[in-house]
C-alpha cells in the first residue's frame, strides 16, 4: 500500500505541525513565546548561558518526559524519579522525547563498547545457542555475572597489587608519621587505633619491624581492640584499603582518595583469564574455532564480516538485528573499534557516536530527539558523519532538537533559534527564529560570528624544554614517540578515535607536575553554588567572622547558620506521595537561607545572603584583596562574571560549568595543563570559546567583556525571584542590551 492509497482531505491531525511554547521562564528564560516546527531538524545556538538548554531540556524535554511519567500507575510513579512541572504558561503538541545528553559513558569499569550497544549481549546468546561445547545459557558468557566471569579478577580483567611504599614510611616510626595513608595523620582516630592496639611500639622504625609485625600492619584481619575505654575494630593497612577504596569505582572517590589510590595500586592483566575476564568455560566454547573474547577483541568492521559467515535458522532474526548495528557502527566511522573496549576510555566524540546507534535501528517515528552539543570531541572531518545521523532521524519523521555551536551543524538545520543576547541575567530572550540564510544576514552575535574566522600569529613562543613520549603503545598507538614543548601552547589535533587521549592521557597525565582538567562535567546539587565549589565561600566566611567577633560556622548555609525551616536551602519540599513534589519559598528566612540572627551580621554594609546574591563582577569588586578577590579574579578572566556566587550549580549550563571547573584548575601550581577540550558547551562573539584574555587567539584584550556586552549588573533591573516589569498589555518584560560589535583586532 502507498501514500496515494489514503485518502487526501486535510484531516484535524495533520494541524499538529509545530511545538507551542507559551511563558517559558525556567532558570533565564524571560517569558519566552516560540513555535518550533515538528519533524524538522531544529538547531538552537547563543553564547554558553543564554537559555538554551533551560528551553530545551529544562522545559520542552523535561515537561515531555514527566507526562509520559504520569502514564503509569501511582503505585508504578511511586518508583520513578519525581519530575517537577518546569516553570512555563504552557506546552502544547509535545511528543515523546528522548534526551541524548553530553554524558560520558562508562559510569563503571565493567561497561563496554559491547554491553552499551547491546551488542555483546547479542553476541552472547548467539555462543549460547551455537557454540560447542555447549556450556549453558547466555549468562554462562557474561563477565558481569558470577556464572560466566573469571573468578581470579571478578570479571574485571585486570588485578591489584599494593604498593606498600605509598602506604608506609618505612624510615619513621608511628609516632613519627609513618603511615602515609589519607585519614591516618598524627593524632587522629585511625592513627589512635593502630599505635594503641598494642601490636606495635609506636617508637619504633619501620624498617625494624618483624616479620609478623609487617604482617599485622599490612594484612592482619578485622579484630577487636580496646584504646583507652573505648572499643575498636583493628585492620591491617592493606587489607582495609582493598576493603574500602578498591571494591568501589574510581570516578565515585574523593579527588585525593583517587590520587592516592592511583599512586599505591598497581593494576596488571589478570593471569588466570589474560583479561578476557571470562571464565575458562566460557572461553573453551567456539564457533568456526573462535570463542567470545576473541570476537570481543575483534575490530567492529572484522567482527562484521565474521558474523556475516553465520548462518543458522535458529538464530537467524538475532544474526540480522546484529549485522545492522555493527554495520551502523561501521558507517559511522566506529569500524576500528572492539566490543572489549571499556566505554570510559572512549573519547567525547566516539561516545556521541555511540549512543546515536542505538537510536538509528528503531522502529519509533514521531518522537522528538533532544541533542546536546552532539559534535563534542569530533574533528571537522568526522562532523559531515554526525550531520548524516541527524538528518536520517528527521527523515524517519522525528521531530530533531539539537543545542550546537558549530557552524557546520547549524548550516544544515531547517529552522534556528538564536538566545540572547548575552548569558545569565544578560540572556533569556528569543534573537532570532527562522532560517538558516536569515540568521547569517541579522544583526545577531551568533549572526555575525558564523562568518568569523581567526587570524593565525607571525610569531610563536619559543619553547622552554620538552616532555618525551617513547613508544606508545595503548590502545590502537603504533609505537609512538614524539616530544611535547614545554612553555607553549601545544595542540594535540587528528579526528575522533585517532589516539590523542590515549597519547596524552595515557603517558603524560600521570607524570609530576602535570594537572590535568578533563571532559567530566561538575555535577552539584540544589546546595551547591559558584562560592561553594571554588572554595571562594570560605574567605568570605573567614571574613564575615573577623568582622563580627563570631564563629565562621554561622555563615555557612549548610552549617550552624542555616533556617532550620528549609535547612538552608530557601525552598521547602512538600512531597506529594503519589503526585510530584512541590517546592515553594521558606516563608520563615524569604529564600535567604539563614536564620534572622545571622542576618544582622554584616560586611562592610552587607549581609552574607547579600553577599551570595552578588554577581561575580560585583564580588571582585567588594573584595578588593585577598584570597576571595584572586578566586574572582579567576572566575572573571573565563567570562563569568555575570553569574551570582549563591546560583545553584544544577542551573548552570555545560558551559558555565566548564569554565567553573578551567577557573579552578588554573589556580593549581604546575609547570604542565593537559586541557581537554576546554571549549565545550562555548561559544564567542569575538573568539572560538571564551578563554582568559591573555589566551585570545587574536591577542588583543577585547574592549569589553566577552560575548556580554556590559556585565555590571543594573541596579533598577527587576531580579530572577519573580518581580517583573509590567507592560500595558501585562506581559512581562526585561530592558534588552544589544551586544555591541568586536573589538577590531577580533573581527
Amino acid at each position: 500500500m502507498s501514500a496515494a492509497d489514503f485518502p487526501s482531505q486535510q484531516v484535524p491531525a495533520d494541524s499538529h505541525s509545530v511545538i507551542k511554547v507559551r511563558g517559558a521562564r525556567e532558570n533565564n528564560l524571560r517569558n519566552v513565546d516560540i513555535d518550533l516546527p515538528k519533524r524538522r531538524l531544529t538547531v538552537f545556538t547563543g553564547v554558553s548561558g543564554s537559555g538554551k538548554s533551560s528551553l530545551v531540556f529544562g522545559t520542552i524535554a523535561a515537561e515531555s518526559q514527566r507526562l509520559i511519567n504520569e502514564t503509569y500507575t501511582a503505585f508504578i510513579q511511586s518508583f520513578m524519579q519525581s519530575q517537577g512541572r518546569p516553570d512555563v504558561d504552557g506546552l502544547h503538541n509535545l511528543s515523546a522525547a528522548i534526551v541524548v545528553d553530553q554524558e560520558r559513558m562508562g559510569a563503571t569499569s565493567r561497561s563496554t563498547v559491547g554491553t552499551a550497544t547491546d551488542a555483546y549481549t547479542m553476541l552472547r546468546i548467539i555462543y549460547s545457542r551455537l557454540g560447542t561445547p555447549h556450556i549453558g545459557t547466555s549468562s554462562a558468557f557474561s563477565f558481569n555475572v558470577p556464572e560466566g566471569m573469571c573468578s581470579g579478577c571478578e570479571g574485571l580483567g585486570e588485578v591489584s597489587q599494593i604498593d606498600i611504599d605509598q602506604l608506609v614510611d618505612r624510615a619513621k616510626s608511628l609516632n613519627e608519621g609513618a603511615i602515609t595513608v589519607p585519614g591516618h595523620a598524627v593524632d587522629s582516630w585511625p592513627w589512635s587505633i593502630v599505635t594503641g592496639s598494642g601490636f606495635f611500639d609506636p617508637e619504633k622504625r619501620l624498617s625494624e619491624y618483624s616479620e609478623q609485625e609487617w604482617a599485622d600492619l599490612l594484612h592482619k584481619e578485622p579484630v577487636k581492640v580496646k584504646v583507652g575505654s573505648s572499643n575498636f575494630t583493628y585492620e591491617g593497612l592493606a587489607a582495609k584499603l582493598q576493603r574500602t577504596w578498591l571494591v568501589k569505582d574510581r570516578e565515585s572517590l574523593q579527588s585525593h582518595i583517587r590520587a592516592f589510590v592511583d599512586r599505591a595500586v598497581v593494576f596488571t592483566r589478570c593471569p588466570e583469564c589474560e583479561g578476557t575476564r571470562l571464565s575458562r568455560a566460557a572461553l573453551s566454547s567456539k564457533i568456526d574455532g573462535v570463542n567470545i573474547a576473541e570476537c570481543s577483541a575483534m575490530q567492529i568492521s572484522d567482527l562484521a564480516a565474521f558474523v556475516r559467515s553465520l548462518d543458522d535458522p535458529s538464530v537467524g532474526p538475532l544474526l540480522i538485528n546484529l549485522r545492522h548495528l555493527l554495520d551502523s557502527l561501521t558507517e559511522i566511522g566506529l569500524g576500528y573499534l572492539s566490543l572489549d573496549r571499556p566505554a570510559s576510555t572512549l573519547s567525547g566524540g566516539e561516545a556521541q557516536r555511540v549512543k546515536m546507534v542505538r537510536h538509528l535501528g528503531s522502529s519509533l517515528t514521531d518522537v522528538t530527539y533532544v541533542f546536546d552539543e552532539p559534535t563534542i570531541g569530533l574533528h571537522p572531518h568526522d562532523i559531515q558523519r554526525m550531520n548524516d545521523l541527524l538528518l536520517s532521524l528527521r527523515d524517519k519523521g522525528n521531530t530533531v532538537l539539537v543545542v550546537e555551536h558549530k557552524p557546520e551543524v547549524i548550516a544544515i538545520a531547517d529552522h534556528v533559534v538564536d538566545l540572547g543576547p548575552g548569558a545569565g541575567e544578560a540572556g533569556g530572550e528569543i534573537c532570532f527564529s527562522g532560517t538558516v540564510e536569515g540568521l547569517r544576514a541579522s544583526d545577531t552575535l551568533t549572526g555575525r560570528h558564523l562568518e568569523h574566522r581567526t587570524r593565525l600569529r607571525q610569531s610563536v613562543r619559543e619553547a622552554r624544554g620538552q616532555l618525551s613520549i617513547k613508544g606508545a603503545d595503548r590502545h590502537n598507538l603504533k609505537d609512538v614517540s614524539v616530544d611535547i614543548p614545554l612553555g607553549v601552547l601545544t595542540v594535540v589535533t587528528g579526528v575522533a578515535g585517532s589516539g590523542k587521549s590515549s597519547l596524552i592521557h595515557g603517558y603524560l597525565a600521570d607524570q609530576d607536575g602535570v594537572v590535568v582538567a578533563d571532559q567530566s562535567p561538575i555535577r552539584g546539587s540544589r546546595r551547591s553554588n559558584p562560592a561553594t565549589y571554588t572554595g571562594l565561600l570560605g574567605p568570605i566566611r573567614t571574613a564575615f567572622a573577623k568582622a563580627n567577633g563570631v564563629k565562621a560556622a554561622l555563615f555557612s548555609a549548610n552549617s550552624e547558620g542555616a533556617c532550620p525551616q528549609c535547612n538552608g536551602i530557601g525552598l521547602v519540599y512538600t512531597d506529594l506521595a503519589m503526585m510530584a513534589g512541590v517546592a515553594s519559598v521558606c516563608e520563615e528566612c524569604e529564600g535567604k537561607r539563614f536564620t534572622p540572627e545571622v542576618l544582622t551580621y554584616q560586611l562592610r554594609g552587607k549581609n552574607i545572603s547579600e553577599v551570595l546574591g552578588m554577581s561575580i563582577a560585583e564580588a571582585y569588586d567588594f573584595f578588593p584583596t585577598g584570597q576571595a578577590h584572586t578566586i574572582l579574579g579567576r572566575l572573571n578572566e573565563v567570562g563569568l562574571g555575570y553569574l551570582r556566587l549563591g546560583q545553584p550549580l544544577n542551573t548552570l549550563s555545560g558551559g558555565e560549568r566548564q569554565r567553573i571547573k578551567l577557573a579552578i584548575h588554573m589556580a593549581e601550581k604546575s609547570s604542565t595543563y593537559i586541557l581537554d577540550e576546554p571549549t565545550t558547551g562555548l561559544r564567542c562573539g569575538h573568539h572560538p570559546g571564551r578563554w582568559p584574555a591573555r589566551w585570545c587567539p587574536c591577542r588583543r584584550r577585547p574592549t569589553s567583556p566577552c560575548a556580554v556586552p556590559d556585565r555590571r549588573r543594573r541596579s533598577s533591573s527587576p531580579r530572577r525571584t519573580g518581580a517583573r516589569t509590567a507592560t500595558a498589555s501585562g506581559r512581562s518584560r526585561r530592558a534588552r542590551r544589544r551586544p555591541s560589535s568586536p573589538p577590531e583586532g577580533c573581527r
